[in-house]
């Protein structure tokens, strides 16, 4: 009998240490996560926007993220935005390492990254981007990781044709690769990367932000000219790569069917701007529009990530018709949330997003006849362009909210970390 008694005050001994075993499981399960980046806002683009949208979320979910990235006019060193702490310097600048060149850097690099991961002592070192532009930072960061046994995780948000991104994809010893679309994955693998090492997700957007009843009146306010007009909005930063002459050149044509027409190009200055191209770009497109005399139904400006909800929730039609192999496109998540039909070209991530005729069309590179021919169609057809934005953001509700791409990526760090 009293045997009897001892089994049974073991077995609620058992019973009573389950709590607590699950208590630090839990507890463990809030990671420490450093991420690196070139540029992060003000700095303006799709990689800024996406880990603006991104780290914020994984500090809601209980993590602690630390950022080191790129100096910028007016930003403090070192503060917390939305929680996330965040590291500037001009060695992660990549406009001032242009200028500046990049020999004679490693003692500086290899101290200001030995300093960032002693201060974050992260679980998981996850980087953007840095599969190209600079070796001596790869290198340098792959080594550190390497002492400390710290899984280096790299997103690839872009490919390029170069000796340089062949070298730094295939020879630094990155743990996984992200791959923001399916063309990215495919050129990683084309480029010698293991299959098995390489997995795809797309990116996500604020639901909260970008939405169908996002406030106009800002973009009303900065742009009377917006106001009983039927826009077409060119969201992309202004580049020969993105389109922007393909997008003046069908504006020609479709003004002749719709004299009111009025098309916004996003003239960000904020930027990073390897090559220091974008100047030259936008005097080339201010000239096209005085070519055509269509200075009467152009807006170019700068906007800040806060004024962009308005300016698509004004917008009738959202376009991309970049002439380049465009690894993702982030804009057209934004259009989608905002229920407007998109029209993107057949270059590389966007129809994978984009269906033709479901959500919006995809159309022939640089095919400025074509795109004029349905954006006439669109605006000539209200009911068809609700029906097709209708599409687009419930395809956004189900798969493409800020919170599925952040659960996402957090199950790639634990399994890395298992």
């Amino acid at each position: 009998m009293v045997a009897k008694k001892r089994r049974k005050a073991k077995a609620e001994k058992k019973t009573q240490a389950k709590p607590r075993k699950r208590k630090a499981t839990l507890k463990k399960d809030r990671l420490r996560i450093a991420q690196m980046h070139w540029g992060y806002p003000p700095i303006i683009g799709g990689v800024e926007t996406h880990l603006a949208m991104m780290l914020p979320v994984m500090v809601e979910m209980g993590h602690t993220v630390y950022l080191l990235t790129g100096t910028a006019e007016g930003q403090k060193v070192r503060y917390k935005d939305n929680g996330v702490h965040i590291h500037r310097t001009p060695l992660m600048d990549l406009n001032w390492l242009f200028k500046r060149g990049l020999a004679g850097l490693t003692e500086e690099i290899t101290s200001l990254y030995t300093k960032f991961i002693k201060e974050a002592k992260p679980d998981i070192m996850h980087v953007h981007n840095m599969h190209y532009f600079s070796k001596r930072h790869s290198v340098v960061l792959e080594r550190i990781c390497k002492e400390n046994g710290i899984p280096l995780v790299l997103t690839a948000h872009n490919v390029w044709d170069e000796v340089l991104y062949l070298e730094l994809t295939r020879n630094i010893a990155w743990d996984h690769i992200i791959a923001v679309s399916h063309y990215i994955r495919k050129e990683l693998i084309g480029a010698g990367c293991d299959d098995s090492q390489v997995t795809t997700l797309h990116h996500g957007v604020d639901t909260g932000v970008f939405k169908p009843d996002a406030d106009k009146s800002r973009a009303y306010h900065d742009y009377p000219q917006l106001k009983g007009r039927q826009v077409i909005f060119h969201p992309a930063r202004m580049g020969i790569a993105k389109g922007c002459d393909v997008s003046i050149k069908a504006l020609n044509i479709i003004k002749q069917s719709f004299p009111n027409v009025f098309m916004v190009l996003a003239g960000t200055k904020n930027i990073i701007d390897w090559g220091a191209t974008q100047q030259k770009d936008i005097a080339y497109f201010v000239n096209l529009v005085k070519h055509f005399k269509l200075q009467d139904n152009v807006l170019i400006d700068s906007y800040s990530l806060d004024q962009m909800p308005g300016l698509y929730a004004a917008s009738d039609i959202i376009i991309y018709p970049s002439t380049a192999m465009e690894p993702f496109g982030l804009t057209m998540l934004e259009g989608m949330a905002t229920k407007r039909p998109l029209v993107v070209t057949r270059a590389g991530g966007m129809p994978e997003i984009i269906s033709d005729g479901i959500n919006g069309f995809v159309i022939p590179l640089k095919d400025f006849d074509e795109l004029a021919g349905v954006i006439i169609r669109l605006l000539g057809d209200p009911k068809l362009a609700r029906r097709l934005g209708t599409t687009g953001y419930q395809m956004v509700q189900a798969y493409y909210k800020k919170e599925h791409v952040t659960q996402n990526t957090l199950d790639i760090y634990k399994q890395l970390l298992k």
